[in-house]
């Protein structure tokens, strides 16, 4: 048919038809999707844009804090009264450290001396407690006031013990009420987020990426992981006692200060057996000397919340990963005849305690924290979990393990942790006690001669006042074969001390724009003092205003000039100066060394019955002085006493003629009229009686006992007690070769 196509031309015309329309479509259809991916990936491009443009700007303050302790809390409150621009960040979940850890019963020292900020959040805590409110399971009578002034007290204007949910509520309040920013969960990148330029910190970053600047920069954690970030020097572990002229620093296995192991206890796995091995927390005998550097530092437990107010209490879990092998020497120290139960419970108000290390085995996890303060954030996390499961482990141990005595079981039963404590943590404590960590190294490192007020510091910026404190650093086989511990001290404290300002900045060479208050330059002994929670809380706020004033006189925290620092400190009714009271004791107080011959400290002497530390009564010679009497107890002078002796002994340099001579402080008619005194030399004894109530000592508080012969290997001095009135009281014999 004309202009027909037959079937072959059509079936040829159709493909190309469909051909043509598939194309197009698919054209039509890259097209499409080519647009579409255009917008998509626009539109990403400009959602990622705000993420690069924070990391090359990021977020500006003129002051930084790292550490939301109780420290951080208060500096970022004085930076915000004197109308800075602050951030303050913390590493974990929890503001306020241990404060609003568990530690509710406070280390205070001389309680006058706290002030400034810090005094306010305690004065805070008493205007709770006034509130009937507060007493959810307990009255104010339960918690009386204490000679030491701890307790509750009408007449008071502040509270020093206080359960932990409380301390995180007023802790919080502040921050509110004075507009503090802050971040949580938020951690340093301690290998490379301190972005350095000409010796100032620039910015730092966290490890989830965001990054702040900031003109100055605040350490305020227990770790000073911000200052060793920023290349800053710092010292782990004890110095060697010649390093700062101490009597008490580096290894102290010939010091007795907590000697509470009152058995003899085998140190090996199967008793007897050296090469059994050594059960948990022993390390092998001792073989440095007294006073040398090491890498040991005092052990760290939790501050734990307990009642025994069935209405609100918890029992004690067996942990997951309980390890009984913790336990062993606790069970040996038990079958060997002691029957106290090692938890140290101070009382808080509703029928808790905040609950510390106390005993041969107690909470203190002696030896496992050697490597926290350098350790990686995996590394610590390690550490603490190791430390959570021994502790829980203990207090169940305490309550249900049948090698515990049936007595101390009972008594550890009626205790488990506050069921409205640490609510979100499993009632325990989000905090563990790092009593110690790394120490700063700056141009003015405060130590014992501060402690001592043998050196004062002229750019005070607070006062510390607590006794030197240090818990067990090591427990060791002794040379007898069997369980010692050393590095442990406790010696009071003879009032306040300065605290200088250089020791909570760096050297200027190391950084300009940084404060340390809480790992601030100090040594292993004096940091036993100031380490407590008031007086960092009083340096941190020094450490803001000096920030501050740093910023707006564009100056480098090392230059910042010491008289207008401390006018400012005075306005925030800072206590900053020693009272003038005991200035004029301070040359009072002598070191061994200051003391000629061969003397015997009354801390090394040997003593039966109960003797007492004192350093109220000025002259005395290195720590204080001895009196018979327990610590606390009350004094009567007409009552009857149990005998006690205190033994002076000591190997001469040669044999030879010595006149022996006896330390005390005069306390005139508090002291005994006749304290019987016998010296032993080459030739017998000698008795005397000496009248204490007498001023005859000389200006080192020394009176002459006589003159006598004596052996080499033989020198010894005994006092007692018996048929005494008032007290006895000896600080130090002495030894003169005559020639």
């Amino acid at each position: 048919m004309p202009g027909s196509l037959d079937y072959s031309e059509s079936q040829n015309f159709l493909y190309q038809k469909i051909n043509m329309i598939l194309t197009d479509t698919i054209m039509m259809n890259l097209k499409r999707f080519y647009l579409l991916m255009t917008f998509v990936l626009a539109s990403q491009i400009m959602a990622i844009t705000p993420l690069f443009a924070a990391s090359s700007q990021p977020e500006q303050y003129d002051v930084v804090i790292y550490g939301g302790t109780s420290a951080g809390i208060t500096a970022a409150i004085q930076v915000k009264k004197m109308n800075k621009t602050v951030l303050l960040i913390e590493p974990t979940k929890y503001i306020g450290g241990l404060t609003t850890g568990g530690l509710g019963f406070t280390d205070t020292g001389r309680k006058n001396s706290i002030s400034g900020l810090s005094r306010e959040f305690y004065q805070r805590m008493k205007k709770h407690y006034e509130k009937p409110s507060a007493w959810t399971f307990g009255k104010p009578k339960d918690v009386p006031k204490r000679t030491n002034g701890m307790g509750y007290d009408a007449q008071s204007d502040v509270m020093w013990i206080f359960e932990p949910h409380v301390a995180m509520k007023i802790f919080q309040q502040m921050l509110e009420e004075a507009n503090v920013k802050v971040l949580t969960n938020e951690r340093l990148n301690r290998k490379t987020g301190v972005k350095m330029k000409q010796g100032k910190i620039v910015s730092i970053a966290m490890e989830s990426g965001k990054v702040f600047s900031g003109k100055m920069f605040i350490d305020t954690t227990y770790e000073g992981d911000l200052m060793a970030a920023a290349g800053v020097s710092y010292f782990v572990g004890r110095e060697s006692n010649d390093k700062y002229n101490e009597h008490v620093n580096g290894v102290q296995k010939g010091q007795q200060w907590h000697k509470v192991i009152h058995h003899n206890l085998d140190p090996y796995i199967t008793p007897g057996n050296p090469q059994s091995g050594l059960i948990y927390g022993l390390s092998p005998p001792v073989k440095a000397k007294d006073g040398t550097e090491d890498h040991r530092f005092q052990a760290y437990c939790y501050r734990m919340c307990l009642t025994n107010n069935p209405k609100n209490r918890v029992p004690f879990a067996k942990p997951k990963g309980y390890q009984e092998k913790y336990y062993e020497l606790l069970f040996r120290n038990f079958e060997a005849g002691d029957m106290h139960l090692p938890l140290g419970s101070m009382p808080m108000p509703n029928h808790k305690t905040d609950t510390n290390n106390n005993g041969v085995m107690s909470t203190d996890n002696i030896g496992m924290n050697y490597k926290y303060p350098d350790a990686s954030y995996a590394e610590r996390e390690k550490i603490i979990n190791q430390h959570k499961i021994y502790q829980q482990g203990l207090c169940w141990t305490l309550a249900n393990h049948p090698r515990v005595p049936k007595q101390v079981r009972k008594r550890a039963q009626q205790w488990g942790l506050s069921k409205d404590e640490f609510v979100d943590n499993g009632h325990w404590p989000h905090q563990l006690y790092i009593r110690e960590a790394r120490r700063m190294i700056s141009d003015y490192v405060v130590n014992e001669n501060d402690c001592y007020r043998q050196r004062i510091a002229k750019d005070s910026i607070g006062l510390g006042s607590y006794s030197l404190d240090s818990h067990v650093c090591r427990r060791y086989v002794g040379k007898k074969g069997f369980v010692e511990s050393e590095g442990g001290f406790y010696t009071q404290a003879i009032g306040e001390y300065a605290i200088s300002y250089r020791a909570i900045v760096p050297k200027k060479e190391e950084c300009k724009n940084l404060f340390v208050p809480v790992c601030l330059s100090s040594s292993h002994v004096a940091y036993g003092s100031f380490r407590m929670e008031p007086a960092f809380m009083m340096i941190s706020q020094s450490a803001a205003t000096a920030a501050v004033l740093a910023i707006e006189n564009q100056l480098d925290v090392q230059d910042l000039p010491y008289q207008l620092l401390r006018k400012h400190l005075l306005k925030n009714k800072q206590k900053i100066d020693i009272p003038k009271s005991l200035l004029s004791k301070s040359k009072q107080v002598l070191f061994l060394n200051q003391v000629k011959g061969i003397v015997v400290d009354d801390i090394d002497a040997t003593y039966t019955g109960n003797w007492a530390l004192g350093t109220g009564s000025y002259r005395f010679i290195h720590r204080g002085y001895h009196y018979d009497a327990k610590l606390g107890e009350k004094f009567n002078r007409d009552k009857t006493k149990e005998n006690r002796t205190a033994t002076f002994e000591t190997k001469l340099p040669h044999a030879g003629r010595y006149e022996v001579r006896m330390a005390y402080p005069v306390i005139h008619k508090y002291a005994a009229p006749a304290v019987p005194v016998t010296i032993y030399h080459a030739k017998g004894q000698k008795k005397l009686v000496i009248n204490q109530q007498l001023d005859k000592t000389d200006n080192q508080g020394f009176i002459s006992l006589g003159t006598f012969s004596f052996n080499k290997d033989g020198a010894k001095v005994v006092l007692y007690n018996r048929g005494t009135k008032n007290r006895v009281v000896v600080d130090a014999i002495q030894w003169l070769p005559v020639k």
